[in-house]
């Protein structure tokens, strides 16, 4: 909530947000934002990578559909369930494809508002924290669009930087001490 909704999607300023999620991952921020855009009257059309799906087994492991409100259960589980490959509308005001490809070879063919850059950190996957990756981030992302990620190490935020974001730390949520906000002029 504090890093992709609160300080990503709550600063977007449009009422109707075209986003990429890199790292769909167990869909919570998907789930999320879909009832985000169901509180505020937004239509967000929602665009997710991710090489790696859980299987239907593993996200029945998270007990997602115990844990989280009502509303926002039976928009995950909407979730999980939509087929890859195809947008689909999962309500009225939110829409979503999911993708299943890596996103080093992925190449934008649409223009974003929002970015939920959502990869496994740096050390771990320095191949998505690129220059190289996060200039094509940069040409498909809109005037004042904003990336937001849990990454503060100082060479994500130099790479950030060197392919033309305007970076601003913030506060990270409980247990993280900051996080980035990073806004194309």
């Amino acid at each position: 909530m504090h890093i992709f909704i609160d300080a990503g999607l709550s600063s977007v300023n449009a009422n109707e947000i075209t986003m990429l999620e890199v790292g769909l991952g167990t869909a919570l921020n998907c789930a999320l934002t879909a009832q985000w855009a169901l509180a505020n009257e937004a239509t967000v059309n929602y665009h997710a990578l991710e090489l790696h799906p859980l299987t239907s087994e593993e996200l029945g492991l998270l007990n997602y559909s115990n844990s989280l409100d009502e509303k926002t259960a039976v928009l995950w589980n909407q979730i999980c369930k939509a087929p890859w490959d195809e947008k689909v509308q999962i309500n009225k005001n939110f829409s979503l494809l999911k993708q299943k490809t890596d996103f080093t070879q992925w190449q934008p063919t649409h223009k974003y508002n929002l970015v939920y850059f959502d990869a496994f950190a740096p050390d771990d996957q320095p191949e998505m924290w690129t220059d190289e990756q996060f200039s094509k981030i940069y040409s498909s992302i809109e005037s004042q669009g904003v990336l937001v990620t849990y990454s503060v190490k100082g060479s994500v935020k130099r790479t950030l930087t060197s392919v033309g974001f305007t970076i601003e730390r913030l506060a990270g949520p409980p247990g993280k001490k900051h996080m980035l906000r990073a806004t194309k002029p």
